[in-house]
Protein backbone atom coordinates (compact mmCIF):
# COMPACT_ATOMS: atom_id res chain seq x y z
CA UNK A 1 0.00 0.00 0.00
CA UNK A 2 1.20 3.40 -0.65
CA UNK A 3 2.21 6.03 2.05
CA UNK A 4 -0.13 7.82 1.22
CA UNK A 5 -3.00 5.58 1.26
CA UNK A 6 -1.41 4.23 4.78
CA UNK A 7 -1.64 8.17 6.04
CA UNK A 8 -5.17 8.06 5.00
CA UNK A 9 -6.39 5.35 6.59
CA UNK A 10 -4.52 6.11 9.80
CA UNK A 11 -6.12 9.42 9.59
CA UNK A 12 -9.68 7.90 8.96
CA UNK A 13 -9.17 5.54 12.16
CA UNK A 14 -8.51 8.33 14.35
CA UNK A 15 -11.26 10.53 12.92
CA UNK A 16 -13.75 7.96 13.57
CA UNK A 17 -12.44 7.44 17.06
CA UNK A 18 -13.18 11.31 17.48
CA UNK A 19 -16.81 10.98 16.26
CA UNK A 20 -17.58 8.18 18.41
CA UNK A 21 -16.42 9.72 21.52
CA UNK A 22 -18.47 12.63 20.27
CA UNK A 23 -21.62 11.00 20.31
CA UNK A 24 -21.39 10.14 16.66
CA UNK A 25 -22.90 6.65 15.01
CA UNK A 26 -20.55 5.63 11.97
CA UNK A 27 -22.95 4.29 9.39
CA UNK A 28 -19.91 4.06 6.52
CA UNK A 29 -16.37 4.49 5.97
CA UNK A 30 -14.60 4.66 2.54
CA UNK A 31 -18.43 4.44 0.93
CA UNK A 32 -17.97 4.46 -3.09
CA UNK A 33 -21.28 5.32 -5.26
CA UNK A 34 -20.37 5.79 -8.57
CA UNK A 35 -16.96 7.86 -9.11
CA UNK A 36 -17.98 8.94 -5.36
CA UNK A 37 -16.45 8.33 -2.37
CA UNK A 38 -17.18 9.56 1.08
CA UNK A 39 -14.93 8.96 4.01
CA UNK A 40 -17.26 8.44 6.55
CA UNK A 41 -20.53 8.44 7.15
CA UNK A 42 -22.18 9.21 10.44
CA UNK A 43 -25.44 9.98 12.49
CA UNK A 44 -26.12 12.22 15.18
CA UNK A 45 -29.64 13.17 16.44
CA UNK A 46 -31.93 13.68 13.58
CA UNK A 47 -28.88 14.57 10.98
CA UNK A 48 -26.78 12.50 8.69
CA UNK A 49 -23.47 13.54 8.68
CA UNK A 50 -20.80 13.00 5.73
CA UNK A 51 -17.32 13.74 7.05
CA UNK A 52 -14.40 14.21 4.51
CA UNK A 53 -11.01 13.69 6.47
CA UNK A 54 -7.33 15.12 5.38
CA UNK A 55 -4.43 13.87 6.93
CA UNK A 56 -0.73 15.66 6.39
CA UNK A 57 2.14 14.32 7.84
CA UNK A 58 3.59 17.83 7.94
CA UNK A 59 2.94 21.29 8.70
CA UNK A 60 3.72 22.82 5.47
CA UNK A 61 0.69 22.82 3.85
CA UNK A 62 -2.55 23.23 5.50
CA UNK A 63 -5.16 20.26 4.96
CA UNK A 64 -8.17 22.57 4.43
CA UNK A 65 -6.54 23.78 1.16
CA UNK A 66 -7.43 20.36 -0.09
CA UNK A 67 -11.01 21.03 0.28
CA UNK A 68 -11.76 23.63 -2.81
CA UNK A 69 -14.99 24.44 -5.10
CA UNK A 70 -14.86 21.09 -6.81
CA UNK A 71 -14.13 18.53 -3.84
CA UNK A 72 -17.57 20.50 -2.09
CA UNK A 73 -19.32 19.66 -5.06
CA UNK A 74 -17.89 15.92 -5.75
CA UNK A 75 -19.09 15.27 -1.85
CA UNK A 76 -22.16 16.75 -2.12
CA UNK A 77 -22.90 14.87 -5.43
CA UNK A 78 -21.65 11.70 -3.22
CA UNK A 79 -24.13 12.55 -0.43
CA UNK A 80 -27.27 13.06 -2.69
CA UNK A 81 -26.30 9.77 -4.23
CA UNK A 82 -26.37 8.34 -0.98
CA UNK A 83 -29.35 9.61 0.44
CA UNK A 84 -31.29 9.13 -2.65
CA UNK A 85 -29.99 5.27 -3.23
CA UNK A 86 -31.16 4.30 0.69
CA UNK A 87 -34.12 7.39 0.80
CA UNK A 88 -32.57 8.78 3.62
CA UNK A 89 -35.27 10.98 5.60
CA UNK A 90 -32.25 12.84 7.88
CA UNK A 91 -31.10 16.51 7.19
CA UNK A 92 -27.60 16.33 5.60
CA UNK A 93 -24.49 17.98 7.28
CA UNK A 94 -21.10 17.99 6.24
CA UNK A 95 -18.26 18.06 8.45
CA UNK A 96 -14.62 18.35 7.65
CA UNK A 97 -11.92 16.68 10.03
CA UNK A 98 -8.24 17.22 9.48
CA UNK A 99 -5.26 15.73 10.61
CA UNK A 100 -1.90 16.67 11.01
CA UNK A 101 1.42 14.52 12.61
CA UNK A 102 2.18 11.32 12.96
CA UNK A 103 0.60 8.97 15.41
CA UNK A 104 2.79 9.94 18.28
CA UNK A 105 1.92 13.75 17.48
CA UNK A 106 -0.49 15.16 15.89
CA UNK A 107 -3.54 17.41 16.12
CA UNK A 108 -6.95 16.96 15.20
CA UNK A 109 -9.75 20.02 13.96
CA UNK A 110 -13.18 18.87 13.63
CA UNK A 111 -15.22 21.27 12.00
CA UNK A 112 -19.10 20.21 11.93
CA UNK A 113 -21.32 22.22 9.63
CA UNK A 114 -18.33 22.96 7.63
CA UNK A 115 -20.52 24.14 4.61
CA UNK A 116 -23.75 23.85 3.04
CA UNK A 117 -24.71 22.31 -0.23
CA UNK A 118 -24.10 24.50 -2.65
CA UNK A 119 -27.23 25.21 -5.27
CA UNK A 120 -26.15 23.81 -8.93
CA UNK A 121 -28.14 23.39 -11.87
CA UNK A 122 -27.48 20.67 -14.35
Amino acid sequence: MAQHNTTGNWGETIACEKLIVDGYAICERNFRIGHYEIDIIAMKGNRIVFVEVKTRTSTTSDPLDAIDNKKILRMVRAANSYITTFNIRHEPQFDIITIVGTPDNYTLEHIPDAFYAPLTTR
